[in-house]
């Protein structure tokens, strides 16, 4: 049954930890970024994303009290469906898990009453449902036979669910395979009592699936006191020392039965984080009014943010809430609504580790009409060793755009290194170090030769230009203005007049002192000096940039996203002079300063516009 505190601890307590009438109310506000409860929308639509890396796992606690004989109101779960169907999309709902006490005697007409409430979720978003004490029989475990909770909420009721995936023989306990976040996950449904042999089956699920992260569910694993710590109940140590620590897959273990809501971590004998948690509201206004709480994992974050929120209170008219109403609309204590920062990848690593892309041959990504490509993983690379002046990088198109190192003023061996550091999405699995500067100048550069067929191409119908570069944490010292890429001369040269000096480049990616890209670049045709601008670039990772012109505009692409500040102007092709192409720095005045202060990779151009399915970091 629904019960506060420990099996034979506690007395029941309340969990109201905010001023009566004062909307949303809840007690002290969540650990750290969290986002407000969204009202439902009508209509819904759209579709569950399985590849976005944010996407949310819907738990639903004791409903007990909402189905209890004669005093059944069902209303507020149908609102909570409701809500999940209609937010599906725009939350990126995965999956809806109830903890179990379903209804409060578990009789026929009760059941029967729930299991026809979830067909408003029904064949919309995939659940499981598993059985707590109220809703079965008096039984010690769960080979307890035929029930009236099994004959609606057993195998049968998910086999046309794509997630479901199996039951243990006594239809008491399933699992389900969700993918979301571009990978698939596993979630448990065990029984109130689950029995030796339902353990069995479950060990037998996980080391079915040994790859996939685990979510364990359940109706009995923890009880907590008002401060909110949990700990586990008397069957929570047996599924801990029967399944739990020793299976590394399970991540976050949940269960309901008791309140108040509390949480913990435990450490498996991997010596991994477990996140436990009590979710049950039933001691609230309206038997917790059918709420909900909301794991919602961003895996570019590393953060799972959780809410706790009443839909059918959310749907109401604000100006006819009651106080208690309002007051339980969400709730935001430090039980209720935190997040959870997982590193993923190194949480998951034991057991499912991140396997590197291999690196992809030159012949793979060189689309037809590429001019020049270029890459650093040759023989002889050593990592850390100095690039010795006249070594030559093959332009690996044929097409005789060789690169020669050199380097800049009185700069030394250790301005230009081999490195194996490189974005993860890199054909090539090597870059090269620069390691330039200002007072005094410093650099090197590597340029093609004077007769290089690149060095008078024009692009009249467009081209796209990709680089991979990465700036160095801490990004110490004065690098403005510091060039990337650039061809030779000056654009007066060229017979413009329209441009911030006729003594710079006709070509050019720079990084501003705010750490913006800059590409400037002077048409062939058009007397003009259309210029793109990015945003901040973060330091201390890889990025991938793309200059696209489709021989009328220029567009700037960073990681894949097109920047805001790409000009209108027209631009069509790039006045070259016939000098060389140079990685490493930019000219003033046909003069070099300083060189590029970071790492570069993989380069590359082609004739004519590439869209971003094809650009260099797209596997082949």
């Amino acid at each position: 049954m629904g019960t506060a505190g420990q099996q034979n601890g506690p007395d029941r307590r309340a969990l109201l930890r905010a001023a009566v009438a004062v909307p949303a109310a809840g007690a002290a506000t969540a650990a750290f970024e969290t986002a407000p409860a969204r009202a439902a929308t009508a209509g819904g639509g759209g579709r569950f994303d399985t590849e976005s890396p944010r996407f949310a796992l819907a738990v639903l606690p004791d409903t007990q009290y909402l189905f209890d004989a004669d005093s059944a109101d069902p209303a507020p779960l149908r609102e909570t469906f409701r809500y999940l169907v209609a937010e599906r999309a725009e939350a990126n709902i995965a999956f809806m898990t109830h903890l179990g006490d379903v209804t409060e005697h578990g009789t026929e007409d009760e059941i029967s009453r729930a299991a026809d409430t979830f067909r408003t979720l029904h064949g919309k978003v995939p659940y499981s449902v598993l059985a707590g004490n109220h809703d079965i029989p008096s039984s010690t475990d769960d080979q307890r036979g035929g029930t009236a909770y099994l004959a609606a909420f057993g195998p049968e009721r998910y086999a046309s669910m794509p997630t479901f995936r199996g039951a243990s023989p006594d239809g008491y306990n399933s699992y389900h395979v969700l993918r979301a976040g571009g990978r698939e996950w596993l979630v448990l449904a065990l029984d109130w009592r689950v029995s030796d042999k339902g353990l069995r089956w479950a060990q037998g699920v996980l080391d079915a699936h040994p790859t996939l992260p685990a979510v364990l569910t359940t109706h009995d694993i923890a009880w907590s006191d008002d401060d909110g710590k949990a700990q586990l109940s008397d069957n929570g140590k047996r599924l801990w020392d029967g399944l739990v620590r020793g299976n590394d897959q399970i991540f976050l273990a949940l269960g309901g039965h008791y309140w108040p809501p509390g949480r913990t971590v435990l450490s498996n004998d991997a010596d991994n984080d477990v996140h436990v948690h009590i979710t049950n509201y039933q001691d609230r206004y309206y038997g917790g009014a059918g709420m909900i709480r909301t794991y919602s994992f961003d895996l570019a974050r590393g953060v799972i943010d959780v809410e706790t929120f009443a839909p059918w209170f959310l749907a109401q008219d604000p100006e006819k809430r009651t106080p208690l109403e309002a007051e339980t609309i969400e709730l935001t204590g430090p039980v209720d609504r935190f997040g959870l920062r997982i590193d993923f990848d190194e949480r998951f690593g034991g057991f499912a580790p991140v396997v590197p892309p291999k690196p992809r041959p030159a012949s793979a990504v060189m689309p037809r009409g590429t001019v020049a490509y270029w890459r650093f993983d040759g023989s002889g690379a050593v990592t850390g060793a100095p690039v010795p002046d006249g070594t030559v990088v093959r332009d690996l198109t044929g097409h005789g755009n060789d690169l020669t190192v050199s380097r800049l003023h009185a700069s030394g061996p250790d301005v230009l290194a081999w490195s194996a550091d490189h974005h993860p999405g890199q054909p090539a699995h090597a870059s090269l170090h620069f390691d330039g500067g200002k007072s005094p100048d410093r650099g090197a550069i590597l340029s093609t030769s004077a007769r290089a067929a690149l060095n008078s191409a024009q692009f009249t119908r467009g081209y796209t230009i990709e680089t991979f570069i990465r700036l160095p944490d801490p990004f110490e010292g004065d690098h403005a203005w510091m060039g990337i890429l650039s061809w030779e001369g000056r654009n007066g040269d060229a017979g413009k007049t329209t441009g911030w000096s006729p003594l710079e480049p006709t070509c050019s990616l720079n990084l501003s002192p705010e750490r913006f890209l800059q590409f400037v670049v002077y048409p062939e045709r058009q007397d003009a000096d259309p210029t793109s601008w990015s945003h901040a670039l973060p330091v201390g990772r890889w990025t991938h940039v793309a200059v696209v012109n489709d021989g009328r505009r220029t567009v700037l692409y960073v990681d894949g996203s097109k920047i805001a500040r790409n000009p209108a102007q027209p631009s069509t092709g790039i006045a070259t002079l016939g000098k060389p192409f140079v990685l490493g720095a930019t000219q003033f005045d046909e003069s070099f300063g300083q060189g590029f202060y970071g790492w570069i990779g993989d380069t590359r151009i082609v004739d004519h516009a590439l869209p971003v399915r094809d650009f260099l970091t797209s596997p082949a």
